[in-house]
């Protein structure tokens, strides 16, 4: 495969990423969106204390949730300041191969159970993650048969 290039530019530099028959991915302003606002309401925040506390409006606060509108960098870096977050929290899931993508999700998943409640999700989870790659086994030696 050839080599594919991109180049950005930015006030502060041109960047040029080159890599072999690798794709450049586009950013899920949904996923990121969704962060914001779970992290917001995690924080017990309202769309007008974190749009206050940004220098943002409440309306461009509730696009970026939404993904009406595209979140510039200096937005993310301001709303995780506010939210005492990374930008990278933000961004989980927008990069290929991911080990901390769900993390947030389960970890907000779990927020509210009690003891009994976590334990029961645990254990249903790891007879799903068992059945997966059980499975996972079975089709493969399905296919070579």
């Amino acid at each position: 495969m050839g080599i594919v290039s991109k180049t950005v530019v930015s006030p502060f530099a041109t960047i040029v990423a080159k890599g072999v028959g690798k794709s450049f991915m586009s950013l899920n302003f949904e996923l990121i969106g969704r962060r914001v606002k779970e992290v917001r309401m995690l924080k017990r925040m309202t769309q007008a204390e974190l749009a206050e506390q940004t220098r943002m409006s409440v309306a461009y606060i509730s696009h970026i949730e939404t993904a009406r509108k595209k979140a510039s960098l200096t937005a993310l870096v301001s709303i995780a300041n506010v939210l005492d977050i990374t930008v990278d929290t933000l961004l989980i899931g927008n990069q290929c191969n991911d080990q901390a993508e769900y993390q947030l999700e389960l970890a907000l998943l779990i927020d509210d159970c009690n003891i009994y409640e976590r334990r029961f999700i645990l254990e249903m989870a790891f007879a799903a993650k068992s059945n997966l790659r059980n499975n996972r086994l079975l089709q493969g030696v399905a296919e070579k048969a």
